[in-house]
């Protein structure tokens, strides 16, 4: 996953076209009263907020879906102008989160309604509290729905947000903003920051801010978690990924190349979720290859504001070079280019859409039989760009071996026909997710998060819903008499 970092010069924030590497708008950095005031908001806001019933909540959060509709083509061309995603794209991504808001305006109430528990007390149950102010640390990767998949079960549990977005989009943090305050959400309810990655520490320390979300790199994983467990704070993270694409001797090589193509270059290949790496089983990988490098061919990159492009730039030069570093390096180390591999000549921050293949010969199974001996960026490392590296597996046992071989657990593709032997493989993919004849997607009505190095705890889905409040018990009795519970003395 991209790091959440910043753009600035001499204590300005920049957001730069990365199409024509033109700087498009500037802002001033908060300064720590800046901070402290939107920490003073979001904190009034939640002892408001918490109060209001789930009809009232709801009515707010329908408001922000209506808005984003409205106003879909100016926050489209924010995120299509601040990172490059090709405008068709940008457009679906804000459909999107007005479909979060609505999802969980219709939800909320019924996932966190009181959950009666059968006791020697007249009467105990379940409840969902709120927690209070919660930090969202968000990368620029999605700007919108990255930040509206967290905030909307976060606020319709009645808690409140301050949003510490990547600062290569801030006009999309000020005007995911303004969606919530136009949207009758109390003053301060979401509340943006313009600050560096380095403030952060600093707001997490705030003893109003009662827990953290992050979506970015494992470096900055670590570091928000390890500040946030010294502040002793509930935190949920979701990091990178390098998502396996296994096809099996009996998939639909066709439909399965047509959909690793789709699952690889959209949004740039700088999706957390996106298929990286293609294991596909000897006996279909010729026929797979060739089908997906003529997918590959018709793809149109170019102008992201062209309707017809499919690839637009990557979202920053210093992400483009260490795309072209890890491709450099994993070709020394023995990869072969079948297509692309350079960065695209000229003005923005283009790279080639590439297909990097390992063999031909099947990879040997590592002497732990956890994987292949394969030591390079391409297998090894996130490329969070358009880059796909394709390797063979003797058969179905390899295959799996070779998806798990990865620090990441975020999402899995596995392609086949039989249907009971998916739900066997399944379970043996050490990922959050597992997508059978599809492509990895986050759904409001499905738990998203990973395991392993690709992070911990759930968005979306009452899953996601419950991570940030308080699960408080209530036992009681009409207080006229004392029934002692069993093995009544502490814990």
């Amino acid at each position: 996953m991209g790091t959440p970092t910043m753009t600035a010069r001499g204590g300005a924030i920049e957001s730069i076209n990365p199409a024509t590497e033109e700087v498009i708008a500037t802002f001033d950095q908060f300064t720590p009263a800046q901070v402290e005031q939107a920490l003073v908001e979001a904190d009034a806001a939640f002892h408001q907020w918490r109060r209001q019933s789930f009809a009232e909540r709801s009515r707010a959060m329908r408001g922000a879906a209506e808005l984003l509709r409205k106003r879909k083509d100016r926050y489209a061309g924010l995120i299509t102008a601040e990172m490059g995603k090709p405008i068709t794209q940008a457009e679906a991504e804000v459909e999107k989160c007005a479909w979060v808001c609505d999802y969980f305006a219709e939800h909320a109430e019924r996932f966190l309604a009181r959950r009666p528990a059968q006791t020697n007390a007249r009467l105990s149950y379940v409840a969902f509290e709120p927690l209070g102010v919660v930090l969202a640390v968000m990368p620029w990767n999605f700007p919108f729905w990255q930040v509206f998949r967290f905030a909307a079960p976060t606020l319709m549990a009645g808690n409140t947000a301050v949003l510490k977005h990547a600062s290569n989009v801030p006009q999309c943090a000020l005007a995911i903003e303004e969606v919530f305050r136009d949207a009758g959400f109390p003053r301060g309810a979401l509340r943006a920051v313009l600050v560096p990655g380095g403030a952060v520490e600093a707001i997490i320390d705030d003893p109003r801010v009662r827990a953290v979300t992050l979506t970015g790199s494992n470096t900055t994983g670590e570091k928000v978690a390890a500040a946030a467990g010294r502040a002793i704070k509930k935190t949920v993270l979701e990091l990178g990924g390098s998502d396996p694409f296994v096809v099996l001797d009996d998939a639909d090589v066709a439909a399965a190349a047509a959909m690793a193509v789709r699952s690889r270059f959209q949004n740039g290949g700088q999706s957390c979720i996106a298929a990286k790496r293609f294991i596909v089983v000897a006996s279909v990988a010729e026929e797979f290859e060739r089908r997906f490098v003529e997918g590959i061919r018709k793809l149109k990159v170019g102008d992201p504001t062209d309707r017809t492009v499919h690839v637009g730039p990557l979202a920053r030069a210093d992400l483009r070079d260490t795309v072209d570093r890890q491709v450099r390096a994993s070709v020394a180390q023995g990869a072969r280019v079948v297509f692309g591999g350079a960065p695209r000549p000229g003005r923005g921050y283009f790279y080639q859409p590439t297909m990097l293949v390992v063999g031909p010969h099947p990879l040997s199974p590592s002497p732990s039989g956890r994987g292949g001996t394969l030591d390079m960026p391409a297998w090894r490392e996130e490329i969070f760009g358009p880059v796909a590296v394709l390797v063979r597996a003797q058969d179905t046992d390899a295959a799996i071996a070779l998806a798990n071989d990865t620090i990441y657990g975020l999402g899995a593709n596995l392609w086949t026909r039989d249907l009971a032997r998916a739900q066997l493989l399944a379970a043996r993919i050490e990922a959050g997710s597992v997508f059978v004849n599809g492509m990895v997607a986050s759904d409001p009505r499905l738990p998203f998060g990973g395991v392993k190095q690709s992070g911990y705890g759930r968005e979306l889905s009452d899953f996601g819903i419950h991570e940030f409040v308080n699960i408080q018990t209530v036992w009681m009795t009409d207080g006229e008499e004392h029934v002692p519970a069993p093995n009544a003395g502490g814990e």
